[in-house]
């Protein structure tokens, strides 16, 4: 029987043993199972393996048909940025707290990835944002975001002042220690942490959410998510205001900057179990309780 997938990227966390010993007893599995395997090469000089490909992600991004990422949510995202712009389908293996997008448990993954490689799976095409730095005119830096792009002060307690339009329509003058843009796959994460809603993957959506605002008519919104936002930055803001994409590569914003962030062309092919039910996964990592009757 033809196999499903082909060639299977390992991705891991470096330097933390949980994450070493489950790509570890992954590798064996899939290799004895005949798969040809790309292994990360962050990792692969910290596991005992041998006759398997090292590899970067960008060219376990090119090559493989899955790519397995065994670590915590941040873990997944960094593969997320770096994958969406591949043809390749992702999983995870929880080895970090939260773990909202790792399906699989480290000490229970080989009955459910079976399943999954023998083509029992649902799958999701989540959609990634794209922020855009403009200075003066000219675009200096692009960066893509799988949960959220934020604007915050680099000093903790300082205002900002920046107006936000939507698809070219001025929307508000907002004065607030920041900004947060968010995706449905972020929005249980830094945004829920800011009063933001809970928006179900499936959405075409963005939630924004004022940090701290100083007028309490600035609520969170959600907008269509195929709109485009624009944030202008006042002349007057101090200069050690920041842009950060997954809380990755905090970008120094200075005043008169123009930030635009639209959703990214292309999508992070994302696959679970067919088992997965995104409402149990809310109940489990939020505490909710249980029905009444």
């Amino acid at each position: 029987m033809n196999k499903i997938f082909q060639t299977i990227g390992l991705i891991g966390k470096p330097n933390h043993e949980g994450a070493n010993q489950t790509l570890n007893q992954l590798h064996n599995f899939l290799y004895n199972r005949g798969y040809y395997l790309l292994v990360e090469e962050r990792v692969a000089k910290q596991l005992p393996i041998c006759c398997s490909e090292i590899a970067s992600r960008s060219e376990i991004g090119r090559k493989a048909d899955l790519a397995i990422v065994v670590g915590g949510d941040g873990n997944m995202l960094g593969a997320a940025r770096e994958f969406s712009g591949h043809d390749v389908a992702v999983i995870g293996v929880n080895r970090g707290n939260l773990g909202f997008l790792t399906d699989l448990h480290p000490d229970d993954f080989e009955e459910p990835l079976t399943k999954v490689l023998d083509g029992e799976f649902i799958t999701e095409h989540r959609f990634l944002l794209e922020a855009e730095l403009i200075r003066d005119g000219r675009t200096l830096e692009v960066h893509r975001a799988m949960n959220e792009v934020v604007i915050h002060q680099g000093k903790v307690a300082h205002m900002l002042e920046m107006d936000v339009y939507v698809d070219d329509n001025f929307m508000l003058g907002l004065r607030a220690d920041g900004l947060i843009l968010s995706t449905p796959t972020g929005s249980t994460a830094y945004s829920l942490s800011g009063g933001g809603p809970i928006l179900t993957p499936d959405l075409e959506a963005i939630a924004m959410v004022p940090m701290y605002p100083h007028t309490l008519s600035s609520r969170p919104t959600v907008i269509n998510g195929k709109s485009q936002v624009s944030i202008k930055f006042a002349p007057q803001n101090r200069s050690d205001s920041m842009m950060s994409c997954d809380s990755h590569i905090p970008i120094a914003i200075q005043p008169g900057d123009e930030v635009i962030v639209r959703q990214h062309p292309q999508r992070l092919r994302l696959i679970h179990p067919t088992n997965y039910n995104y409402f149990e996964v809310l109940r489990k990592k939020l505490g909710w309780g249980s029905t009444l009757f």
